[in-house]
């Protein structure tokens, strides 16, 4: 039998997964700041694709999220 449909808790996981993405995102722009000139332009661009991605998983996770407020 499958579980029920329980989302009372899907604002809070959402707001981890703000954190988290942010934390992570964060992180890489300290790495790039200490370390762009000492790898390559190839990892460079990887890393800034990366947090492209990361910054549009932000945006959707906080419009999921206040959909979810909505209702």
């Amino acid at each position: 039998m499958p579980k029920p449909d329980d989302r009372s808790d899907n604002e809070e996981r959402l707001q981890d997964h703000i954190d988290h993405t942010f934390a992570n995102l964060r992180k890489s722009e300290h790495y790039l700041d200490e370390h762009s000139d000492e790898i390559s332009e190839d990892e460079r661009q990887a890393i800034e694709a990366k947090n492209d991605r990361r910054r549009e998983s932000i945006d959707y996770f906080i419009a999921e999220k206040k959909d979810e407020a909505r209702g």
